[in-house]
């Protein structure tokens, strides 16, 4: 089965491409290939539209918690919230994100998934810092105008199938919280290398967790990136590898997942 790993971005360019995986999954052992990199969403649309079979993970939001959506009033449909929001532009989808925070209490500004709680990833509706409101933003719409399969949210092609991944809790697992990317070069450090080091040794060799029941093989060079984006698309290759495995079971996709939030695919997220 084809597999691939994509770490997102929400401004695509040369220095910060969005980055894609393509590994080969035979039985349970996933063999890494070629590392591609696109510097604009037109070469992600196109890449989703590839036929099938395939099955992508892909790290970034694909929804937002239903207490966001109830209360601000948006369709109570994950099509219908989607399409919404590509209406809104990226500015207004911005001042919304914005105007809804402004005068709410402390701890209920921005809201988590039931998956963000399990994978402990933030809020989809943060814009800062890591803004993987943006990125929902940016993703979202590509995937439901894609008519790609997303388990628990879109019956879409079935031969072209989209999980929601997330590296951070799969590398958490392995190195615990220890700091392994940066982007900013001032900030880069030989701890965050040897971090990925341990990381990527870990996944190659025995210390990948039980769980997950894949077997990877990889080059060493993938923690060379210090942004950690080809590690990070080895990790959600992994976590569309193991979904795929469970194919039968639903995709993994726990039993009581919320259809207007969706799920992250990984065996430690629920």
């Amino acid at each position: 089965m084809k597999i691939y790993g994509i770490d997102f971005t929400s401004r695509p360019k040369r220095s910060k491409p969005i980055t894609c995986m393509e590994c080969v999954l035979n039985g349970n052992r996933l063999q890494a290939g070629e590392l591609i990199e696109w510097r604009n969403f037109e070469e992600f649309e196109a890449a989703l539209q590839k036929p099938g079979p395939w099955i992508a993970g892909i790290d970034f939001p694909f929804g937002l918690s239903r207490t966001f959506i109830e209360n601000i009033g948006w369709p109570d449909t994950w099509q219908g919230y989607v399409a919404h929001v590509k209406t809104l532009r990226r500015k207004g989808f911005r001042v919304a994100l914005d105007d809804y925070r402004e005068n709410r209490q402390p701890g209920d500004k921005e809201h988590r998934r039931k998956s963000d709680i399990a994978a402990g990833s933030i809020s989809p509706q943060k814009l800062y810092r890591t803004p993987v409101g943006l990125m929902f933003y940016e993703g979202a719409p590509r995937l439901l105008e894609a008519g790609v399969t997303i388990p628990g949210l879109q019956q879409g092609d079935p031969e072209r199938i989209v999980v929601e991944a997330y590296p951070g809790v799969m590398a958490r697992s392995i190195i615990g919280r220890r700091s392994y990317k940066q982007d900013t070069k001032k900030k880069q450090t030989e701890d965050q290398y040897l971090a990925r080091k341990e990381l990527l040794e870990a996944i190659t060799g025995n210390g990948i967790p039980e769980s997950y029941g894949i077997q990877v093989d990889a080059p060493m060079s993938l923690a060379d990136d210090p942004g950690a984006d080809h590690l990070d698309a080895l990790l959600c290759a992994v976590q569309a590898a193991w979904a795929w495995t469970q194919r039968d079971r639903g995709y993994g996709l726990p039993s009581d997942i919320d259809p207007l939030e969706g799920w992250i695919a990984d065996p430690l997220s629920h």
